[in-house]
């Protein structure tokens, strides 16, 4: 997480803002939808952003943050921005950015070997293995977000990110660390993930926090990265969705945060190729506005309709993206009046096949329904 003072909570990688997401700088210079404590906070490095005309500029808690656009290699205007934004944010500021930048020796950082899963691993060894390897890549503090990602982007072209990240081995924020985690569970096939948000408030200044849900073998767990050691990955050990969230909300509490909003999104596809983007808020409780156990029955009622969607599905390991507000059952082709009038009662897979006792012979009218 990011956060606004040593003594608050910090979200890693902070919800993309909706008019920073095209790639002309122009976009972020419209981009003023924000609270106007944060506005105040940082105009003047807001102006200075503008006028140099770097890359994406995002915010959390009023603190400012950069997104490498120009990928890898990085460029030396995104290069030479990280670093000045360090300088100002470190408590050495400019003499711990000298020192480090004239030093002859510096190691050489590792390339991390990727985690192979092997057919003995459990799903909690498994997930055990996936958040050690995050931890090893370790938490990004520079105030600049290496890899760009686009919450519209679909999952194929997500994925290509994860395999970039890996290739690379650098520090990931939150938002990062929910892609690397889809990618290296995909194999996994009996492992259904989904994108939890949180927003939170501190101090007068919101912040948001994204993890990857996990449900496996009647569990939920999360997998996740944060300078909080308990805001990211939790155990595959809560028998309900409205727990593990909970639990999350225990664990806010003790960085004196309270829960705004909690936004949960639906199953990811298990095909690292499907051209779709993740549904990152399928669902949205506002817990300031809702009592506990309001929050309770709507979750598991979520939770019970992303179940219910594996049972119906007989085509895809995990959902594909629905409308908000529709029924969580697989799309079929446009029936006919008659068809949709005997499946009004009964949705189920096994009404669809069951043909009705007076069309059982093969006669025009039974053909058609067929067809």
């Amino acid at each position: 997480m990011t956060g606004s003072s040593s003594n608050s909570t910090c979200t890693a990688a902070a919800k993309v803002n909706k008019h920073s997401r095209s790639k002309s700088t122009n976009n972020y210079r419209s981009s003023r939808s924000i609270t106007g404590a944060e506005s105040a906070a940082s105009g003047s490095t807001n102006n200075a952003s503008r006028s140099s005309g770097g890359g994406k500029e995002e915010k959390d808690g009023g603190v400012l943050f950069y997104v490498n656009k120009s990928g890898f290699p990085i460029d030396s205007q995104t290069w030479e921005r990280m670093w000045t934004h360090v300088a100002k944010i470190h408590p050495e500021g400019k003499e711990m950015v000298d020192r480090l930048r004239i030093a002859a020796n510096l190691p050489k950082p590792p390339v991390l070997l990727v985690p192979n899963f092997k057919p003995s691993m459990s799903a909690l060894d498994w997930l055990l293995v996936i958040q050690n390897y995050m931890k090893t890549l370790q938490y990004n503090h520079t105030g600049t977000q290496f890899f760009e990602i686009r919450k519209t982007r679909p999952l194929s072209g997500l994925m290509e990110t994860a395999r970039e990240m890996i290739r690379v081995s650098l520090p990931i924020k939150c938002l990062e660390a929910v892609i690397l985690g889809i990618y290296l569970t995909n194999g996994l096939t009996s492992m259904e993930r989904f994108p939890i948000s949180f927003k939170t408030q501190f101090s007068g200044n919101y912040f948001h926090h994204v993890v990857l849900g996990v449900y496996c073998n009647g569990r939920y767990g999360s997998l996740g990265m944060s300078r909080r050691p308990d805001l990211m990955d939790k155990p595959l050990a809560f028998r309900t969705l409205s727990e593990l969230i909970f639990e999350f909300e225990d664990s806010y509490r003790k960085y004196l945060h309270t829960v705004k909003k909690v936004k949960i999104g639906l199953y990811v596809p298990h095909d690292p190729h499907v051209f779709q983007p993740i549904e990152w808020k399928y669902l949205v409780l506002t817990s300031s506005k809702m009592a506990h156990e309001e929050m309770r029955k709507e979750m598991e009622k979520h939770a019970r309709d992303m179940r219910m969607k594996i049972l119906k599905s007989s085509t895809a390991q995990s959902p594909i993206k629905e409308r908000r507000g529709k029924s969580l059952s697989p799309r079929r082709r446009q029936a006919s009046p008659q068809r949709r009038h005997m499946r009004k009662r009964d949705k189920s897979p096994a009404m669809i096949d069951k043909k009705p006792a007076e069309l059982s012979t093969l006669n025009d009218v039974a053909y058609q329904i067929r067809i």
